[in-house]
């Protein structure tokens, strides 16, 4: 299967195959963390990239289905999270250059609870600024444009 072909499957469907042994989350994380590499420069979307990060979390993943430790419904799925979801250890900047420069010390309900199904953070999406907006552009990153045909 192609890093191609495994970005686009449902989630569901990666995490079958990551339970079934079709696919590690190792792989899945490099699928993933390739198609980033490659849209990321023209469209802006992730704007805190942890690639050592989840690839030591996705072999810790591989690890645990190996010594048959039971996953979470979620488990070895690269997620992303939205810039204005605390994230305990990783800038979270709300899109404002108040917070810039700001790391939470805990996790948000949400990524909490992401990461208890076993889902594994590669970072953090663009976002208006405080999420007030139409549109992703704040002065902190700039401008998030919609991906082109392809991506």
């Amino acid at each position: 299967m192609t890093n191609h072909e495994i970005c686009f499957l449902p989630a569901w469907e990666l995490a079958r195959s990551i339970r079934a042994g079709e696919l590690s989350a190792v792989e899945v994380m490099q699928a993933h963390l390739a198609q980033i590499d490659r849209a990321n420069p023209q469209v802006n979307a992730i704007v805190t990239l942890l690639p050592e990060q989840a690839m030591d979390q996705a072999a810790a993943a591989d690890r645990a289905l190996a010594t048959n430790q039971a996953p979470g419904p979620l488990h070895g799925l690269p997620i992303a999270h939205k810039d204005l979801v605390p994230t305990k250890g990783i800038r979270t900047t709300f899109g404002s250059l108040a917070f810039q420069d700001y790391i939470p010390d805990e996790d948000g309900l949400i990524v909490e609870r992401l990461k208890k199904a076993g889902a594994i953070s590669l970072g953090k999406t663009n976002t208006p600024e405080f999420g007030a907006g139409s549109q992703t552009f704040n002065p902190v990153f700039g401008k998030t444009v919609n991906p082109e045909a392809g991506f």
